[in-house]
């Protein structure tokens, strides 16, 4: 994906319809209390892939590494594919997604992210 400075939020002014539903499982992570019977919302925003075409993505994970923010996005019309792991930064407020393009910065979150999955797999 190549939108490098992507601004998301409940009412992000991006104009892409963010609403629509998902129901978090048990081992979900979210720090919500799930014993009980109604649904999320699932936070879903637009990005451009390398050739030009809009992807819908949702935002399944968030994850520390250091002092750091990493998100894991997955196609909303394709849960099947390859997910993409991007860096989260506030600005006036409001969440910015970046790739990660340095090979050190990469091998630190790749690893733990590796870690989460594991553990995810344990539980």
């Amino acid at each position: 994906m190549s939108d490098h400075n992507h601004k998301h939020g409940e009412e992000c002014g991006c104009g892409h319809d963010h609403e629509h539903k998902h129901e978090h499982g048990e081992a979900c992570e979210c720090g919500h209390d799930h014993d009980h019977d109604h649904e999320h919302e699932e936070f879903v925003l637009t990005l451009t892939d390398e050739e030009g075409n809009d992807v819908e993505m949702v935002l399944v994970e968030t994850f520390d590494v250091g002092e750091k923010v990493y998100a894991l996005l997955l196609e909303r019309n394709n849960p099947e594919a390859d997910g993409i792991i991007l860096r989260m930064e506030e600005e006036n407020e409001e969440m910015v997604l970046y790739n990660i393009e340095d090979e050190e910065e990469w091998k630190q979150v790749e690893e733990a992210y590796n870690e989460l999955v594991s553990q995810m797999d344990e539980a």
